[in-house]
C-alpha cells in the first residue's frame, strides 16, 4: 500500500533537504559565534519550515490513509482516526 505522501515524495525530499541545509546553517552560525538574535531568527525559520512540512504531510495522511480506512470501516478506521488525533496533539504541543 502506498502512503499518502507517495505522489509528492520527490517534492517532500527536496523540502527536507532545504530544511537540512537550514539546520546545517545554524550549526555554522554557532561555530562562527554569530549574534544570538540572528541565530534565533534562523531557528524560527527552520521551525516554521518543519511545521509547514508536518501540516502538509498530515493533510495527505488524512486525505489518503484515514479516508481509505473510514471507507472500509471497522477497527482500522478507528485506529487511523486515533493516530491522526495523536499526531495533531503532538504538533500542537510542539
Amino acid at each position: 500500500m502506498a502512503h499518502g505522501y507517495a505522489a509528492k515524495k520527490d517534492s517532500h525530499l527536496k523540502r527536507l533537504r532545504r530544511i537540512e541545509g537550514q539546520v546545517r546553517g545554524l550549526q555554522r552560525m554557532v561555530e562562527e559565534d554569530k549574534y544570538c538574535i540572528d541565530i534565533l531568527t534562523q531557528v524560527s525559520a527552520a521551525t516554521k519550515a518543519l511545521q509547514s512540512f508536518s501540516l502538509e504531510l498530515l493533510d495527505e495522511h488524512l486525505e489518503h490513509c484515514v479516508v481509505d480506512a473510514a471507507r472500509r470501516g471497522g477497527p482500522e478506521a478507528q485506529e487511523k482516526v486515533r493516530e491522526a488525533s495523536d499526531a495533531i496533539a503532538r504538533l500542537v504541543r510542539s
